[in-house]
């Protein structure tokens, strides 16, 4: 068959490139091997979310007396219905990108795709049958669900996404060293675990088991923990994480592994000394890597570098006709941008009138620990180094009247400002819900808001998002409420 736009990938990327393709008018086709929604829907964001939300839950009903209640009884976690409970959401939501192909007459085809030539200014795509079981779609199916074949299409998105980065010597064997994939579906709660990385991922499951009762260690290779941070940031986010019991070490390396009966002992490296930590699992999430194998690339000639496929900023590659977006194409990671990427991609096709490259800069990023974390923009070393003459305001969660009757007066919103133009170069947050109140900084930066503009917006009264307005304010000696 032949198509106008053919994706490789159905992830958050994929699948929101061929809606918008289809709205275009393109013939689209999707072509996917394992399950509609790709990792981030599947075995990433929206899952993790859902076992964090259960571990909130725990921590609220233990600390029901801090809100004048009485919990009779200890709290108890049912793994196997906290799991299920995760797995469930995930199925909804796969369930609805398939409503979603089928609303937008989106072709389905099942398989693995690897590229084979170009011809006449089409690309063909042989689909063969893929090594997980076969698809069995859920209600309501995708309009069609083909299989095995050759296609063709004028055009061809790349969305085949990334997977854990494996380190030689410690690679993940499902049982002993996880990856998050068995993380978020343990057989048993383990009563220890170590974590390699402090990212988003590692210290999202560092809360996560935390809350369920593990004891949880934390290794970072880097100086700080969650390193694409503010370092302000992470420095409050590790003390709050430290208060919880968690165990962070810094500057520090797993130099090797050893497997035990039930267990696994890491030869951790840190000041020029070595100790051993034994406990039940480790996690390895020391950072993913682009999906760029058996897809054909070194027949068409297409450049790939450090795991992912090079490409220009409408996610062209060198191939005329072949594209790629998100994970693949490289940092940041994250499924938005994938999204956003995928839709300049077509809108450029269609030749859509004013459109513009994705802006890296204004991309924000969360991580949904307890407390969470969310910025965008440069942090203060960032602004500092491009030569910026900064003004920074602060605000504390202890001052908000909200977040005090919460109960979470724990956090700090910080802005970074250039002092000669009054533009808002990062904010950088960490505390309950920043992950919802970032999105007020990205439209501000995306609308190229001046501090005079920040200052004298109103914000409702009691919020949260009061704390935005008042770190800006502070960055210009006017803080009212402090």
């Amino acid at each position: 068959m032949v198509y106008d736009i053919i994706i490789i990938g159905s992830g958050p990327g994929g699948y929101v490139t061929a809606i918008r393709a289809a709205q275009l008018g393109f013939k689209t086709a999707i072509i996917e091997r394992e399950h509609l929604g790709g990792i981030c829907l599947n075995w990433g964001c929206i899952p993790t979310k859902a076992l964090l939300r259960s571990a909130e839950i725990k921590h609220f009903c233990e600390n029901a007396k801090d809100y004048g209640l009485t919990l009779s009884g200890k709290v108890a976690v049912d793994n196997s219905a906290v799991i299920a409970r995760s797995r469930a959401v995930s199925a909804r939501l796969n369930a609805g990108v398939g409503y979603l192909m089928k609303k937008n007459k989106i072709d389905v085809i099942w398989g693995e795709a690897r590229l084979q030539g170009q011809k006449n200014g089409q690309t063909q795509i042989e689909v063969h049958k893929p090594l997980k079981p076969a698809y069995q779609p859920q209600h309501p199916v995708p309009k069609t669900v083909l299989g095995e074949g050759v296609y063709e299409a004028r055009h061809v998105i790349l969305a085949t996404g990334a997977r854990p980065r494996a380190l030689p010597g410690i690679e993940p064997d499902g049982k002993f060293i996880w990856t998050y994939f068995e993380a978020m579906v343990p057989p048993k709660l383990p009563k220890s675990l170590i974590i390699m990385g402090s990212g988003a991922i590692g210290v999202e499951f560092a809360s996560f088991y935390r809350d369920m009762g593990a004891e949880v260690t934390i290794i970072e290779l880097m100086p700080q923990i969650l390193p694409v941070e503010d370092s302000e940031i992470s420095a409050f986010a590790r003390k709050q994480l430290e208060r919880r019991g968690i165990r962070i070490m810094t500057s520090a390396k797993v130099i090797k592994v050893e497997k035990g009966a039930d267990s696994v002992t890491a030869h951790v490296e840190s000041s020029g000394k070595v100790e051993t930590i034994t406990a039940d699992r480790l996690i390895a999430a020391v950072g993913v890597q682009g999906n760029i194998e058996n897809l054909g690339l070194e027949a068409l000639g297409v450049k790939t570098g450090r795991g992912c496929i090079i490409t220009d900023e409408w996610s062209r590659t060198n191939i005329a006709g072949i594209y790629a977006i998100g994970d693949v194409a490289g940092a940041p990671m994250l499924a938005h941008k994938a999204e956003e990427e995928g839709v300049i991609c077509v809108e450029k096709l269609a030749d859509l009138p004013d459109i513009h490259p994705l802006d890296k800069s204004k991309i924000p990023g969360c991580t949904y620990c307890r407390p969470q974390i969310a910025s965008v923009g440069l942090t203060e070393k960032k602004a500092q180094e491009a030569g910026y003459d900064i003004r920074i305001g602060r605000y504390s969660f202890a001052a908000n009247g909200k977040a005090v009757a919460l109960g979470e007066d724990q956090g700090l919103v910080k802005v970074i400002f250039d002092n000669k133009t009054g533009r808002l170069l990062g904010a950088h947050m960490v505390g309950a819900e920043v992950t919802e109140l970032i999105q007020g900084f990205v439209v501000a930066m995306n609308l190229e808001t001046t501090e005079e503009e920040l200052m004298h917006t109103v914000f409702p009264h009691p919020t949260l998002s009061e704390m935005m307005k008042e770190s800006v304010l502070d960055a210009y000696g006017r803080v009212l409420n402090a």
